[in-house]
């Protein structure tokens, strides 16, 4: 009986190739990362070709499976690789080397190698990328391990405990009549996770890379973090180092840009038209304001160490107060277009973003995204408002608590970020 698959040669060898191509990917950084092991072992048991065999095995078993119409055909063959591996642990936990790494990344790389068969190859890629990435990562993981605290670890888990039992009880429904329509406790705590997880990898990144990397970096990744606490800790300290002022300027005005970055990955992910709408004025805003950061960058002198103090996101205080502030706002803002129309949704955000830009964006894409009729440039000029709002706050702790040195660049970056976004808003 003669067996055909589904697919064209063309196509089959695409899905092969991809496989073959993530197999060596994956295999080349576990030999790249035996070789930069001090206690290496003498043989390494999977490497650039073994992976590379193993995705391919992963492919082959499904094509194999579609041929012969028995999908027994793909567990059998995952079986027998989950075997080779086992003795390959056991000889190697002989040795002293009781690690699972290699083994499981390769029981991944087959059933990688089977998603490109089954024609998911933007999956595969991806889950490729991140494997490799992750294996990557060893001394990064480590020294996050060491750096975080038992506080940390509670406060995440206590975080996650009260979103896992709170959140299927919080109703999904308003109450009361407008503006009152507008809160929604279980969207409005689900908002408070996802701040929390966005301002949770800017804690871990700094956590992992330190501001020892330089203050550049710091402002960086301080600012996905917290950008307030990042401008706040660099004005304080800013008059122990007398002679880096255009280095923390630039530090701060780096923070500054990462949080209109961190503002479209919010629009980009709740309120796309949004984004559209904002793309011009925040993105020249970011570009002057950036390549103004990195002018002052270059003059730079040797950066002293400048931990920033910042709380772990996923402690329940400050989620709860973010959670209270957004619905404020969010009544406010609805309370506000209700009865003043267009210009008290911008005196809203104006107040609102003084305290907390987030929680305005976050309000004005829930009232966009919920077909209450507010149009997209008021909305737009709504949240510019409160970005504009929250710098020019940011911009006076700076001129009350930092050295009068960082005045005047703070001053041009706050003109370079605030006027342009203004005057694009309003004038396009």
């Amino acid at each position: 009986m003669e067996m055909e698959t589904s697919v064209s040669f063309a196509t089959l060898a695409l899905r092969l190739g991809t496989a073959l191509a993530i197999g060596l990917m994956v295999g080349l950084q576990r030999e790249f990362a035996h070789r930069q092991e001090q206690n290496a072992r003498a043989g390494l048991f999977a490497g650039a070709r073994t992976f590379t065999l193993i995705s391919l095995l992963g492919a082959t078993s499904g094509l194999a499976a579609e041929l012969l119409q028995a999908p027994l055909v793909v567990l059998l063959t995952l079986a027998a690789v989950g075997a080779l591996l086992t003795v390959a642990h056991y000889i190697g936990a002989q040795q002293g080397d009781i690690g699972l790494t290699t083994e499981m990344a390769g029981l991944l790389t087959f059933l990688i190698g089977l998603l490109c068969y089954l024609d998911r190859l933007v999956l595969a890629a991806a889950l490729g990328v991140g494997l490799t990435w992750l294996l990557t990562l060893k001394p990064q993981t480590r020294l996050l391990a060491e750096r975080i605290s038992r506080e940390d670890v509670y406060a995440t888990l206590k975080f996650g405990l009260i979103t896992v039992v709170l959140l299927p009880l919080l109703p999904d429904r308003s109450y009361g009549p407008p503006p009152f329509d507008a809160l929604v406790p279980r969207e409005i705590w689900l908002m408070v996770v996802f701040i929390s997880a966005i301002s949770f990898l800017g804690y871990v990144l700094t956590q992992v890379l330190g501001a020892r990397q330089g203050l550049g970096l710091t402002g960086l990744v301080g600012g996905l973090a917290s950008s307030t606490a990042l401008t706040l800790s660099m004005a304080r300290r800013s008059h122990d180092w007398p002679t880096l002022a255009p280095t923390v300027a630039a530090a701060i005005l780096l923070a500054w840009a990462t949080m209109i970055v961190r503002l479209a990955l919010i629009l980009a992910i709740l309120a796309p038209p949004l984004l559209e709408a904002t793309a011009l004025p925040l993105g020249v805003a970011l570009l002057l304001g950036a390549a103004y950061s990195a002018l002052l960058y270059r003059h730079r002198q040797p950066s002293p160490s400048a931990e920033a103090p910042l709380k772990n996101p996923f402690e329940l205080k400050p989620a709860l107060l973010f959670g209270l502030l957004y619905a404020a706002i969010l009544l406010l803002s609805s309370t506000a277009r209700l009865y003043l129309g267009t210009s008290g949704l911008y005196v809203s955000s104006l107040l609102g973003g003084a305290a907390d830009s987030d929680a305005v964006v976050l309000s004005v894409a829930q009232l966009n995204r919920t077909g209450t009729g507010l149009p997209l440039d008021v909305a737009a000029r709504s949240i510019i408002l409160a970005a504009v709002a929250n710098t020019v706050v940011k911009a006076g702790l700076v001129w009350v608590l930092g050295a009068p040195s960082l005045r005047r660049p703070i001053l041009i970056g706050l003109l370079l970020y605030t006027l342009p976004a203004l005057l694009l808003a309003w004038l396009v």
